[in-house]
């Protein structure tokens, strides 16, 4: 490219798409005939809810995504593994999409997108390399690594994305290492998303928050700032994960026999404070726990973690060591069913079994929802004889995520003109909206969405104008699940289930007393009156509308339309049953029908067809 005076100097590997960029600013790239560009943002998850964190920045025929998480299922959502947004309205305009940010490697950020490749391509992925480690052994296990190119990038580099965006990748603190904070340069304006962040300044890897990036773009001018609000109702400034060291080791030092923590795998940092007692303590680790193993090893393998090979060894070694020099690191801090800590607390674990003298420390706090999971596993690790330290007030974990000290520093640094809070439940958005009020950004400047809503944001205003599809999609073991799936788990969990047989012949008559079977259903009606009932309740129906479902005549096939008698049926067992058990149980209904009619004129037996209700 050339060079002119109020340019800046633009430098291109022709084999990276990395865009080096010296000068003030970054080039504007400007729409002929419009004078006002406007740029649609859209979050189809992290509003309103933690987790699912999703975010489209969409101008003119061309989308660009910002991360793609998941969530985990809520106490009523029984069988399901993972949350994942409602994606219709990216498959709908899947030709618009030119590329993805991804900010950092945690599951609410990444989580997501495997399943997303299912249904749709995403030309390029950029992000930071500990997460396109993570994300590149997601993609390879589900199938879809050929859906996509990813390509990781370092502090302060800038992709070009399309025609009309560029984005700028600005180093931020988080509990996980490798963690960016994202200028997108717009038509409209710069619009920086600051993904999960806290102002760590004494890190533990020594990689400290960019701040004066941060300032560089205040001082020239930020549109739009999308915040993350998960600690907003949290007074002060978030402590620094350092912080949580001398904690560890008075508990690591005192701990009698054998150690065992667990913690989030993708606390990087954490892991390597563990390390580092476990060296000093002359104590051998081995993890336990898939994912756990899987984060260790990438982040190894990039230099994020660091110690020597001997220190690691496989649990058949280590059970053979003095208790005191042994030292679990486990999956399993939140209570999940299949984690290894769980397991082993429900005695389920094929190798290890806790015994009297071990210690157990949980440095992580509970995410929102997974309380009293984490609670049982204590109590079952408490009976078993083990002694568990956990709480907020033994300073053993401290939160990822930026209180009101760090984001007002965050407002101040980037003085936005407009302001979007996310990541978060509701009342976490409306406290730091009351922040960014306070750091002197007009009410009107800002808009609290949900889920769904499009934001438009220009140099003159900001405002939502409509909406787009942004339900959830549940998945199992098996695939999505439709929510008439959902609704009979959760029939089967609160009301139990009734199992009706019966058989039908060609004349709409009974051929025998259908029978009853119910598992799950609480009732003090008599077994023998309710199969009384279901009998005159069918009889019934069949005595009085058999006609609708059976059409013919002598000489002429007979037709019934089976199907449309089931449906019939089922609901007037539905009814019966929710009026004599005062509940609602789910109705299994088995109709047998006989094979062919006989014909009057012969005796002979002919085919029947069966219409199918529409």
């Amino acid at each position: 490219m050339t060079k002119n005076e109020n340019s800046p100097i633009i430098k291109k590997n022709e084999n990276s798409p990395i865009i080096k960029i010296s000068g003030e600013t970054l080039p504007t790239i400007k729409i002929s005939g419009e004078t006002s560009p406007t740029i649609k943002i859209i979050a189809l998850g992290g509003l309103h809810e933690i987790g699912k964190n999703t975010c489209i920045f969409e101008y003119d025929d061309e989308i660009v995504l910002l991360d793609a998480g998941l969530a985990f299922p809520t106490e009523g959502m029984h069988g399901v593994n993972i949350v994942l947004p409602d994606m219709t309205y990216l498959q709908e305009n899947r030709h618009k999409i030119k590329g993805m940010i991804v900010t950092h490697g945690h599951e609410d950020h990444i989580g997501g997108i495997p399943y997303h490749l299912k249904q749709f391509d995403i030309p390029v992925i950029y992000g930071p390399r500990l997460a396109m480690a993570l994300l590149q052994g997601k993609l390879e296990e589900a199938g879809v690594s050929n859906r996509t190119e990813l390509r990781s990038v370092m502090p302060r580099d800038i992709v070009r994305i399309g025609s009309h965006f560029f984005a700028e990748f600005i180093r931020n603190t988080h509990s996980l290492c490798d963690s960016f904070t994202v200028a997108v340069h717009t038509p409209a304006g710069v619009i920086i998303h600051t993904g999960d962040f806290k102002i760590d300044h004494t890190p533990v890897d020594g990689e400290f928050f960019d701040l004066q990036k941060l300032a560089e773009h205040g001082e020239k001018g930020v549109l739009c700032l999308i915040s993350d609000s998960t600690n907003s109702e949290v007074p002060g400034q978030t402590p620094s994960e350092k912080s949580v060291y001398p904690n560890l080791e008075r508990i690591f030092y005192q701990a009698p026999g054998r150690l065992m923590v667990t913690t989030f795998a993708s606390s990087v940092h954490r892991i390597n404070m563990i390390l580092d007692l476990a060296k000093k303590q002359n104590r051998v680790v081995s993890i336990i726990g898939r994912s756990m193993l899987n984060v260790i090893a990438h982040a190894r393998n990039l230099g994020y973690i660091k110690c020597e090979d001997n220190l690691l060894q496989p649990w058949h070694v280590v059970r053979n060591l003095p208790d005191e020099k042994v030292l679990i690191l486990t999956t399993g801090s939140q209570g999940e069913p299949l984690a290894a800590m769980t397991r082993i607390a429900n005695q389920e674990h094929p190798h290890i079994k806790i015994r009297k003298g071990d210690t157990v420390v949980f440095s992580a706090n509970p995410i929102p929802g997974n309380t009293i999971a984490v609670v049982n596993t204590i109590d079952k690790l408490m009976v078993q004889g083990a002694n568990v330290i956990y709480g907020r007030e033994k300073g053993i974990h401290v939160s990822g995520h930026g209180c009101q000290e760090d984001q007002k520093l965050m407002i101040a640094l980037t003085r936005p003109k407009f302001f979007l809070p996310v990541h978060g439940e509701h009342r976490m958005l409306v406290k730091h909206s009351q922040t960014a009020q306070s750091m002197g950004i007009p009410a009107e400047n800002m808009v609290i969405i949900d889920n769904g809503d499009i934001v438009e944001v220009s140099e003159e205003r900001i405002r939502i104008n409509g909406k787009v599809p942004s339900g959830i999609q549940l998945v199992d073991n098996a695939g999505v699940l439709h929510d008439s799936v959902l609704k009979e788990r959760q029939q089967l969990a609160e009301d139990g289930v009734v199992t009706v047989a019966a058989a039908v012949d060609w004349d709409g008559k009974l051929v025998a007393k259908p029978e009853i079977h119910l598992r799950g259903v609480v009732t003090s009606v008599e077994r023998s009156l309710l199969q009384k009932l279901v009998q005159q309740t069918m009889e019934n129906l069949l005595n009085d509308r058999w006609q609708e479902f059976a059409r013919g005549f002598e000489g002429e096939d007979l037709e019934v339309d089976w199907v449309g008698l089931q449906v019939q049926m089922e609901q007037a067992l539905q009814r019966l049953l929710r009026r004599e058990l005062q509940s609602r149980p789910l109705l299994v209904l088995l109709m047998q029908i006989p094979d062919a009619p006989p014909t009057k004129a012969t005796g002979r037996r002919r085919r029947a067809t069966a219409r199918v209700a529409s």
